[in-house]
């Protein structure tokens, strides 16, 4: 059979595919899978924790309604799964109601219906920088601009988000939403802290946004006190109680396999996101929402949790440890109170994709920040995931990783030295050059 050449038709793709791109944690996947690698890429939680058992009396339990299971069901989702979501936020201190549910098929999908539903080619969005790079690959489709708002170790600074604002304003640049994985982030694993939640409302008010709120991490604390989420305060503060739009999703509390997640909003968002989600997959499965509903009603699913964040926490200190031990003084990185990742950053002169294929032929993998950039920015950092290995083979991992940094600066300072001695040879030569031709027209003089 004669390879086809994709790119023949190539006059026929959309603009919109055009400006899309791959994830590079998707790209790494078929590296991961090669025997004796340690994967620090993935962002995968670990299913194993849930156990066979648990999963063959989930399966039971909604045997006897096989043929609602796999039937086509409706588009906002099953009301005794939306019941669920309602009790999960309600455990988060968030109150909802059914009617401001909508299913989606895990919040990912959760991120491109807004994107369809608020996004016009040129239209902007403010987000972390970095931010969650699936996010980005959601929203390119609709081609906005991407405006970045660095972080510190409190998350998102409010003063350079509202600059950001301002500039794009003067330049007639229409902002429509705040993008923000406020707990917990990704790639960063930093939170945003309670003031800074107030200070981001605030912000979107005098600006009249909507604020997108992510929060696929909040119940996976570590350490620290639970802070309120963005949708929590604004129902506090009362008045404007429809400004957040947020996401939710069973990935990371039950199992990313069964692609469940959640939009909360209020019923005009709700309505734009229904229409959206008939032309997409008209229907989440019924499936996999009575799964969920299944074993959120008869298991103990809190206990299952904390021991889910049990495990997390070790492998992070795990990760943490092996850091502060193995890595150069040159190399900083985030203390997660919760989630899947931390945030290494290299000296400024070091590229971490470049760097990538020697950490991998070393069997270590990681993802490159560049990733989570719209820009070019990122390059000397890697997000780092605990999450699916085991304590010792993180130690391990980090090591080989900390060898491969170790060499590339010790690279770089050879490269320095040599280009310094190369500089005083060179002055050296033209020095004597110049002094013997002084001689030369002394000696004719």
């Amino acid at each position: 059979m004669p390879l086809v050449d994709l790119d023949r038709f190539d006059f026929l793709y959309s603009n919109r595919v055009k400006g899309m791109k791959t994830s590079a944690t998707r790209d790494l996947m078929a590296t991961l899978s090669r025997p004796g690698i340690i994967s620090l890429a993935g962002g995968f939680p670990d299913t194993r924790a849930f156990g066979e058992e648990a999963f063959r009396e989930v399966s039971q339990s909604i045997a006897a309604d096989s043929a609602q299971a796999l039937q086509y069901g409706p588009t906002a989702g099953l009301e005794s799964y939306k019941d669920i979501i309602v009790e999960v936020m309600a455990a988060e201190g968030t109150p909802a109601r059914q009617e401001d549910i909508f299913t989606t098929t895990g919040a990912q999908q959760g991120l491109d219906l807004v994107g369809k539903v608020f996004l016009d080619e040129g239209d902007a969005i403010l987000a972390e920088g970095p931010t969650y790079a699936g996010a980005l690959n959601a929203f390119a489709a609709y081609r906005p601009r991407i405006l970045h708002v660095p972080m510190d170790r409190a998350g998102m600074i409010p003063s350079a988000a509202r600059e950001a604002l301002l500039k794009a304003r003067k330049q007639g640049i229409h902002v429509k939403f705040v993008y923000t994985v406020p707990n917990f982030q990704n790639p960063a694993g930093v939170t945003l802290n309670a003031e800074r939640r107030r200070e981001l409302l605030e912000i979107a008010r005098e600006f009249d946004l909507i604020v997108i709120e992510d929060n696929p991490y909040g119940m996976l604390r570590f350490e620290g006190e639970p802070l309120p989420t963005l949708a929590a305060l604004e129902q506090e503060d009362g008045g404007d109680v429809d400004r957040v739009v947020y996401l939710g999703t069973f990935s990371k509390i039950f199992a990313p396999g069964v692609r469940l997640g959640w939009v909360h909003a209020q019923p005009g968002i709700l309505h734009k996101i229904n229409i959206g989600k008939q032309g997409a997959d008209l229907c989440s499965s019924n499936l996999s929402q009575m799964m969920i509903s299944s074993y959120f009603q008869n298991a103990d699913w809190r206990a299952y949790v904390k021991r889910l964040t049990a495990i997390y926490k070790e492998r992070r200190d795990a990760m943490l440890d092996a850091l502060a031990e193995f890595m150069p003084n040159e190399v900083h990185w985030t203390h997660p109170e919760g989630g899947l990742f931390v945030w290494a950053t290299l000296p400024t002169y070091l590229d971490a994709t470049a760097m990538l294929p020697r950490a991998i032929a070393r069997n270590v993998a990681y993802v490159p920040g560049e990733g989570f950039y719209a820009g070019s920015a990122g390059k000397n950092c890697m997000r780092l995931n605990f999450s699916f290995v085991e304590p010792d083979k993180i130690r391990r991992g980090i090591e080989i990783l900390a060898e491969t940094v170790r060499e590339r600066m010790e690279l770089r300072g050879d490269l320095e030295r040599g280009a310094r001695s190369g500089a005083r040879s060179t002055a050296g030569r033209k020095s004597a050059q110049a002094s013997a031709q002084a001689n030369t027209r002394a000696r004719k003089a």
